[in-house]
């Protein structure tokens, strides 16, 4: 069948993916038996665990199971997805004659329509990711507590400016997936990933409460930070905003830590998607090969990074997996298409897309992120004469269409390189396409917590909208 995981794999999680994948079989010939042309299922099942705790004390567990099933279903060019929890053989059976009756009532799509059989990859050959840790489902409760528990104490430890806390929450997930398509295609893989959080909270003048938070994140429960070190610097940055105030309105660097900019490089993640680009609702359309950002800047999606949050070994058709490059030294490289925007735009698809649980397709991204540069977080602070220091940005604030963007912000102060003193209820704003080409700094410190990450960057010049 064709079937693949990494090393790590369990005896039973092997059992598992073959059961899914023998699921999605007998789902995808009911279906073509019924009268679909084509016949897509994706079958999952995943187990959950999230434990809060707050002064000490469990606040929140909880802890599930599940298992489902997705479809999408062509006759000619009709097309319908529909999905179900129940697998009971009457379950499945109302789940498949559900789908083909939906797709005799809907509208014919003229760009409807398979991957490419010729462009389907061989799932025994796709590379091991390394992407499933069964370390983690062994956390129980029990253990999850902990854990919460002593990055927490850490927090409330460090200072005795900490006075509270939001609490500290370690959360685990692991599941498999199997495609199963009409056109021959069987796949499944498994993967996981567990982190933790932590929210102190310390009493600030006129009766203000200042909320810091760090968290680590991983695929491997031993890749996480130690929760000593993530209570820390939950508290150092909690405690770095006493004090904050507002500045006056002016146009001065901006400077983005890594979690700030990731919101950055998201907005333009929405606008390079093919979806985005035939339905015109993109600043970016029509312009491939044009300069978009500063040289400095380079923005890559890769799937095929080991252990990384977005990583896998094949896209959501059953493409091969690979790297793409979207932004080259500020030229737009690439669109990153599914089939179906692929034939929107008269291209080929580039291996990205996205099967949601009711088995319909999109495209997205997978690991995307700017490219590394040079300098330290230190550095780039140390070269800013005078700006801001932007740590948390609230509301949203963007216009994908026109590319204007403003956002309220939070942060510190720069002045002479250091930074000075901490900043809020100030409000950040520069068209987004300006404001990638005024990129004058890219930061070493990319980390790939999540899969949208960005290192730090500097804007040159951006308006700062603070009480006057």
């Amino acid at each position: 069948m064709g079937l693949r995981c990494g090393v790590l794999c369990s005896r039973a999680m092997n059992a598992e993916l073959t059961e899914l994948a023998r699921l999605g079989e007998r789902v995808v010939a009911m279906a073509t038996k019924g009268g679909a042309t084509v016949a897509e299922c994706m079958v999952r099942s995943g187990r959950e665990l999230s434990a809060r705790v707050r002064l000490g004390e469990p606040e929140l567990i909880e802890e599930a199971e599940h298992r489902s099933a997705g479809l999408r279903v062509m006759k000619g060019k009709h097309v319908a997805t529909t999905s179900t929890s129940d697998l009971t053989e009457a379950g499945i059976a109302r789940f498949v004659s559900d789908a083909l009756e939906l797709a005799d009532l809907a509208q014919e799509d003229p760009f409807a329509g398979p991957a490419n059989a010729t462009l389907l990859t061989d799932p025994s050959k796709a590379p091991d990711l390394d992407l499933f840790d069964p370390k983690g489902g062994q956390v129980d409760a029990s253990a999850a507590i902990s854990i919460a528990k002593a990055g927490e104490r850490a927090a409330e430890q460090f200072d005795p400016r900490i006075t509270n806390s939001d609490g500290a929450t370690f959360s685990r997930t692991a599941g498999g997936a199997a495609l199963v398509l009409s056109s021959g295609f069987r796949g499944a893989y498994q993967g996981s990933y567990q982190s933790l959080s932590v929210v102190p909270v310390a009493d600030d003048a006129g009766g203000k409460k200042r909320r810091g938070s760090h968290w680590t994140a991983r695929r491997f429960l031993d890749d996480l930070d130690d929760p000593k070190s993530v209570g820390e610097e939950a508290a150092r940055r909690t405690l770095r905003k006493l004090g904050a105030r507002s500045i006056a309105t002016c146009e001065v660097s901006v400077v983005f830590d890594p979690d700030a900019a990731r919101s950055i490089l998201g907005m333009l993640a929405g606008c390079i998607l093919g979806s985005a680009i035939w339905r015109k609702s993109s600043y970016l359309v029509g312009r491939e090969g044009s300069v978009i950002a500063s040289s400095l800047v380079s923005v890559c999606d890769d799937p095929l990074l080991l252990r990384a949050p977005g990583s896998r070994p094949y896209d959501g058709e059953g493409l091969a997996s690979r790297k793409n490059v979207v932004v080259d030294k500020g030229i737009l490289r690439s669109y990153l298409c599914d089939s179906y925007s692929a034939r929107k735009l008269g291209r080929e698809s580039t291996g990205n897309a996205s099967r949601g649980g009711s088995a319909g397709v999109s495209c997205g991204t997978t690991n995307f992120m700017i490219e590394p540069g040079a300098d330290s977080n230190e550095a780039i602070v140390k070269g800013t004469k005078r700006g801001l220091y932007v740590t948390e940005m609230m509301g949203f604030g963007f216009n994908a269409v026109t590319g204007d963007f403003s956002r309220g912000a939070s942060g510190y102060w720069i002045e002479n390189g250091e930074l000075a003193f901490p900043v809020s209820e100030v409000t950040i704003s520069l068209n987004v396409d300006e404001l990638y080409k005024r990129i004058d700094a890219v930061g070493s410190d990319l980390d790939l917590r999540t899969a949208t990450a960005s290192p730090t960057i500097r804007v040159g010049k951006m308006t700062v909208a603070g009480a006057g």
